[in-house]
């Protein structure tokens, strides 16, 4: 594990995301691909997402364990059902959407040169040191989980 990984929590990755966006969009716009008003599409989808986010988080309460991302050795149960059926991480695919949907309210094509980064850093600095701990922890039940469900989508 490196020196970052757990440390920083996942919406302050998001934000300096989403800061990035917003200064390329700015700066290094390169190419308008999607005018007004087509690019409130963005915030609809954002919006959306973000209530997905919300039934993601509302399963940990129900199990009644962490939420916390720096802490994943606290987990006391796996959370298998909802929307966690369908990938392992919904709620950093819904921060990534809600970053598509941001590049899409920008407009400019510079901001979706992010996206990928975004989830290489979170895939890096969070999920693979949460799978090794939660590997360590539930052991099998984990591994046949993973095996199931594919971590982003």
């Amino acid at each position: 594990m490196t020196t970052l990984q757990l440390k920083i929590p996942p919406p302050v990755y998001f934000l300096l995301f989403a800061g990035g966006m917003w200064l390329l969009a700015q700066h290094v716009p390169l190419l308008n691909l999607i005018p007004k008003p087509w690019n409130y599409s963005g915030i609809l989808i954002a919006i959306l997402t973000l209530l997905a986010d919300l039934t993601s988080l509302r399963a940990f309460f129900k199990a009644r364990t962490t939420v916390n991302p720096l802490h994943p050795q606290r987990t006391l149960h796996l959370v298998t059902s909802g929307l966690y059926r369908y990938t392992r991480n919904p709620m950093y695919l819904g921060l990534l959407v809600i970053l598509l949907g941001w590049a899409l309210y920008l407009g400019a094509l510079t901001p979706f040169l992010l996206l990928p980064a975004f989830v290489w850093v979170i895939t890096r600095m969070q999920i693979l040191p949460e799978e090794a701990i939660l590997q360590a922890k539930f052991g099998k039940t984990y591994s046949d989980y993973q095996q199931r469900v594919p971590r982003w989508l």
